[in-house]
């Protein structure tokens, strides 16, 4: 029986078990030794401290603060959820730092894109002031009031952005699979320093691109240029495993379709063999092509094989062995007119062509996004918000999204993560795809409650945080992307030739699970400081037995964090049963009931006794979870040990 801790994952000493692994001589006595690292790096030590390096007040208690691990929890809230119970959405009310430090143990390497639209600190943005001491208590201090925005007269303008978005990308870069890659919109306020610290946290070698996107087309602000444009700075966690980007092909030049062979139904174009800006000596590039009527065809020059082409003279893209290895791809059309030769110099009647799969377009990458990004204008999100009646200023074109998933080639399965998530236009982004190319994309939004003006639309339309805005116009969204989904459906004739995935519109997942962070809902697992000689929260919190758990907590809420705390993925489906007279809750991939065996069994009563371990057994859980205090006596827990030893079944107490 192991006994969970209740704390986040211990990031720091991840990183450090990684590096030992690695290099064990530089670890002494369980210190590392900076200074044998380096050598064994080929990096020696010298005397010089002039050295190119980006520093700012508080950058040593960014490390600090994203290390420090939480002892928060997320809590449930299923009235205020669409299809809770089976969708694998998450939408997580908190702030990003201490919500980034609860998921790293169930999604760490797991997210496969990050996007987030960051306070671009222009002097009327909210910048987070992180506490260290008493990081939940700082949270609900803010969601009660109306937030400052950090303008220039504050002083350290730049140094609180920076102490804001460093830890938070710090957590953001372990998240990130080794394919994964995050994109991050900004201006020209932090544009600078944010590839500063994007370049030592996730490493100057994986950036791969800045792209300008315009905003506007149409814009007399500015005292000297007029702002038409914002930034997208791009990384990958591994520049090595990264899937290379891939822009939209033109599908329709792809107008025509295989009949026959293993690509039968497949689109393809015919490209010309021979193009006369290739240049080159290649003799193998330089041969005869024999033609249905037996004539033979070359492109046009001075020289024929097998003597060395000359400069200037005609080519084909592929080799003879190429050609003669794609054979099949060849298609060698009549034609009116050709630049083709024959024998005799003559103007052939034959041209040659090869086979271009647009799947293989697709798969290979072969056309890359433009780094100057045109037709996803503000104004867009704009329309995109007001037709669902939602007042919001600000957002992102949820096109723009969606373009950077296809690019990036996000697909079944994938995860999504935004938290910075304002009124989630990353949200209705996956939905939107999933509904268009038949994926099960899933998505994680993570958004601070700030509280909202009384003087804006928003507040007066009866929205008084951030969070309720972005909430409903994800309900709102989802019927939509819903109704249009089903009428296309109906426009449909039997017989009629459906491309890409077809999928029953009751598994497209337009739901979402509200999660919102909050203190431990254990007593002894809470973080939180006892000010004023707080006795009856010291009491709580070591009285053994009924007050263990919080009295305003409910069993779910305690699954919730066992799942947090375990590292299994919140999506997961929760099923109540009854095991002999105990009640319990299974917790797997899929509901118990289509499960033959679940995964892991949590059982909240007291009073638990051998027989109910031997009872809990027979489902053939991996794991059991139950409350230390909740066995019936010492004997029972004795008793429970050699049961579970027999069945090779592992046991978590809280």
């Amino acid at each position: 029986m192991e006994k969970l801790d209740g704390m986040s994952m211990d990031i720091e000493q991840s990183e450090r078990d990684k590096l030992q692994s690695l290099f064990p001589g530089c670890f002494k006595e369980g210190k590392l030794d900076i200074d044998m690292l380096l050598s064994l790096c080929g990096e020696y030590v010298d005397e010089d401290f002039e050295k190119y390096k980006f520093e700012w007040k508080g950058k040593a208690e960014c490390f600090r603060v994203a290390g420090k691990r939480s002892t928060g929890t997320l809590r449930p809230c299923l009235e205020e959820s669409v299809n809770f119970d089976t969708t694998k959405n998450l939408y997580i009310e908190g702030d990003n730092l201490e919500v980034l430090k609860l998921l790293q143990t169930a999604y760490y390497r797991k997210v496969k894109m990050i996007y987030i639209d960051p306070p671009y600190n222009t002097g009327n943005d909210f910048v987070y002031n992180d506490n260290f001491s008493n990081p939940i208590a700082k949270y609900k201090e803010v969601t009660s009031q109306a937030t400052k925005s950090n303008s220039e007269s504050m002083g350290r303008f730049h140094t609180s952005w920076l102490n804001m978005m460093y830890p938070r990308l710090r957590l953001a870069a372990n998240l990130l699979r080794d394919d994964g890659v995050i994109f991050i919109s900004i201006d020209d306020n932090e544009v600078h320093n944010l590839r500063k610290i994007c370049d030592e946290i996730f490493g100057e070698e994986n950036f791969v691109g800045c792209a300008g996107r315009i905003t506007k087309k149409a814009n007399n602000k500015g005292d000297f240029w007029a702002p038409n444009f914002d930034y997208l700075l791009t990384y990958t966690k591994s520049i090595h495993d990264a899937n290379p980007f891939i822009g939209k092909a033109n599908t329709e030049a792809y107008n025509l379709t295989e009949e026959e062979g293993e690509r039968k139904g497949e689109k393809y174009q015919l490209v010309r063999l021979y193009m006369s800006s290739l240049q080159n000596r290649n003799p193998e590039q330089r041969f005869w092509i024999e033609c249905p009527d037996g004539q033979k065809v070359m492109p046009p020059g001075k020289t024929f094989p097998p003597e060395r082409p000359e400069l200037g003279d005609g080519i084909w893209r592929w080799t003879k062995k190429k050609f003669d290895e794609e054979r099949d791809n060849i298609v060698i059309k009549a034609v009116k007119s050709s630049n083709l030769v024959t024998l005799d110099g003559s103007p052939a009647r034959w041209n040659v062509f090869t086979k271009t799969y647009l799947q293989d377009v697709i798969d290979n990458s072969s056309v890359k996004p433009n780094n100057f990004i045109e037709g996803y204008l503000n104004q867009m999100a704009s329309h995109e918000l007001n037709a669902l009646e939602i007042p919001f200023d600000y957002a992102k074109p949820s096109a723009l999204i969606k373009n950077l998933m296809a690019i990036s080639k996000v697909a079944e399965d994938d995860i999504v993560l935004d938290f910075f998530s304002g009124s989630a236009t990353t949200a209705h982004a996956v939905m939107q795809l999933n509904a268009e190319d038949g994926g099960n994309c899933r998505f994680i939004m993570v958004q601070l409650p700030e509280v909202i003006d009384e003087k804006t639309e928003a507040y007066k339309a009866g929205y008084k945080t951030i969070c309720e805005i972005g909430k409903e116009r994800m309900r709102r969204a989802g019927t939509k992307i819903i109704s249009e989904w089903q009428e296309k459906q109906a426009q449909i004739e039997i017989g009629d030739e459906i491309t890409g995935r077809v999928r029953n519109d009751n598994t497209l997942d337009t739901g979402f699970k509200v999660l919102k962070l909050d203190t431990s809902n254990l007593h002894a697992w809470d973080g939180t400081p006892i000010r004023d000689g707080n006795m009856q929260t010291l009491w709580d919190r070591f009285d053994a037995r009924e007050k263990t758990i919080k009295h305003d907590r409910t069993d779910m809420d305690i699954i919730f964090e066992v799942m947090l705390k375990m590292g299994i993925s919140l999506d997961y489906a929760v099923s109540e049963m009854t095991v002999g007279n105990r009640k319990c809750y299974s917790i797997g991939e899929h509901p118990f009931e289509i499960n033959e065996d679940c995964e892991i069994l949590v059982c909240l009563d007291f009073g638990i006794t051998p027989e109910d371990i031997t009872a809990f057994c027979e489902l053939a859980p991996a794991k059991i979870v139950a409350a230390e205090e909740a066995f019936a006596d010492s004997t029972a827990m004795s008793n429970a040990h050699y049961i579970l030893r027999d069945r090779d079944i592992e046991m978590k107490l809280l």
